[in-house]
Formats: structure tokens, C-alpha cells, sequence
């Protein structure tokens, strides 16, 4: 745990609000995980019994609530995709954040000590390319599952449509 601390100094106040926002990223990234891998197939199962039961022949009415209940879980299968892509646009410019305040902190060491310090610089330096690194990765790791989590909802909602005959 100490790792991290020391970590979490090096880089700077800026890598403490990354962190919140890659808390925040994952969180939804394992919410979206467990839904599409336990609760969507479930609903989905749920929805296609509803559907035989129905007692009414097929008409336009029963397009129409067809239509309803496939749109209702396309909207529930992306739940949150926008909310993650915004996280995931947001953490590199926190990283770029992180880059200027340990650039000025190496600006200001300059400004008072002149380029004899390079201990202090050192500090400066770290602060401007351990956030930059640190929300590069979070970014790329959201970017990894927000594309599957597109694929996994389209997936979803065509097996749902199949499941639901139109005849």
C-alpha cells in the first residue's frame, strides 16, 4: 500500500482526482460487466416467454409492443456507454493537467534556485509525466471495453429480437 502512496506523491495533486475518475470509469465498467453477462441474458429469456404467452395473434399492435420491448432493452444494454465515453475523453486531459502543474512547479524551481537544483527540477518533471502516463492508461483501458460493451449490447438486442418471432 505504501507503493501507491508514494506513487500518488510523486505525481501530484492532479493524479489524486484521476484516481476518482478511474474509480468512477470502473465502477461502471463492472456494473456493465455483470449486466451483460448475467443480467441481460436472463431479461432477455424473461422477455421471449413473456412473448410466447402472449394470447393475441400477430398484428400491428403486437408489432408495436415488440418494437417497445426491443427498444426499452436497447436502452437499458447502453446504459452508461456515454457516461464511460465521456471518462474516457476526460482522463487524458487530466493527464494533461497533471503535465502543466508539475511543468510550472519545474518553472518555478528555475525561477528561484536557477539550474543548479536538479533534485527539485526532478520533482517538477515527475509531476508533469506520471499523470500524462497514469490517464493514458485509464483511458486505454476504458477504451478497450466501452467498444465491446457496443458490441455486446447490438449482440444482445439481436438475440432478443430472435428470440421474439413476428409470425
Amino acid at each position: 500500500m505504501q507503493w501507491l502512496l508514494d506513487f500518488m506523491a510523486q505525481g501530484g495533486p492532479v493524479l489524486y482526482w484521476l484516481l476518482v475518475l478511474c474509480v468512477l470509469l470502473w465502477s461502471l465498467i463492472l456494473d456493465r460487466l455483470w449486466f451483460f453477462y448475467r443480467e441481460l441474458p436472463k431479461s432477455n429469456q424473461q422477455l421471449a416467454d413473456q412473448w410466447q404467452e402472449r394470447s393475441h395473434p400477430y398484428n400491428w399492435y403486437s408489432r408495436k409492443i415488440r418494437d417497445a420491448i426491443l427498444s426499452r432493452q436497447k436502452q437499458e444494454a447502453e446504459r452508461y456507454l456515454s457516461l464511460i465515453g465521456i471518462l474516457i475523453a476526460v482522463c487524458p486531459l487530466m493527464g494533461l493537467l497533471g503535465t502543466v502543474t508539475g511543468m510550472v512547479h519545474v518553472f518555478d524551481v528555475l525561477a528561484i534556485t536557477g539550474t543548479g537544483n536538479a533534485r527539485a527540477m526532478a520533482n517538477g518533471i515527475s509531476q508533469a509525466t506520471i499523470p500524462t502516463m497514469a490517464g493514458l492508461v485509464v483511458a486505454l483501458t476504458g477504451i478497450y471495453f466501452r467498444t465491446r460493451f457496443k458490441r455486446l449490447a447490438q449482440r444482445g438486442v439481436h438475440r432478443l429480437a430472435e428470440l421474439l418471432p413476428t409470425d
